[in-house]
Formats: structure tokens, sequence, C-alpha cells
């Protein structure tokens, strides 16, 4: 078995640049993807996310509106709005249907 100090010797590094470059990595990873410890639960995220699609969704209405009394005139603008509102509501609705799956295979599992 190979450890980190004979690769890091055959390849003309030390041990601590090794872990050093490790470290590195892994704090970019942490800072891409959040920190692991300050994560919310995930019914605050679906909250959250529920949220954002009803934003989005009274978004695209007020800009219908607009469109509609003539006070937009984007209408590419309007269409996009829609669009990322459906989109939203689509992701909402299977993450439900995922969810309420899981939960009757659960229930059905016997004791």
């Amino acid at each position: 078995m190979t450890t980190v100090s004979s690769v890091s010797a055959s390849l003309g590094v030390s041990h601590k640049d090794v872990m050093m470059r490790a470290n590195q990595k892994l704090d970019a990873a942490q800072s891409a993807f959040g920190n692991p410890e300050s994560t919310q639960s995930f019914g605050d995220r679906i909250a959250d996310s529920l949220q954002q699609v009803a934003g989005a969704q009274n978004g695209a209405a007020d800009l219908t509106k607009a469109y509609e009394l003539g006070r937009e005139d984007d209408l590419a603008k309007v269409m996009a709005s829609q669009q990322v509102a459906s989109i939203g509501f689509q992701l909402a609705l299977n993450v439900r249907n995922k969810a309420l799956s899981a939960y009757k295979d659960i229930m059905s599992m016997p004791v």
C-alpha cells in the first residue's frame, strides 16, 4: 500500500505541500457549495424554494398585466418571466411528487 509520503517523495513534492493543496481544494469546494455546518434544514430549503416560486409567479403576473396595460413594451421579457415561473412551478410539483412517493413507500414498508 502506498502512502501520501511515498507518492509525494516519488513526485518530488513534500507531504506538507500535498496537504496544503488538498486543503486549498477543500476550501474552494466548500465555498462553492456552501459550508456544510451552516446549511439549512430540508424544511427551510423547501419553504424558501416555494417562496421563490411564488415570487416568480407574482412577478410574471405583474409583468403580464403591465404589458396588457401598455406599461411594458418588451414582450420577450414578459415571455421569459412566464417561462421562469412555469419551470419553477413544474420543479416544485416534481419535488412534491417525489416526496409524496417516498412517504408512501415508507408507509407501505412492513414493520
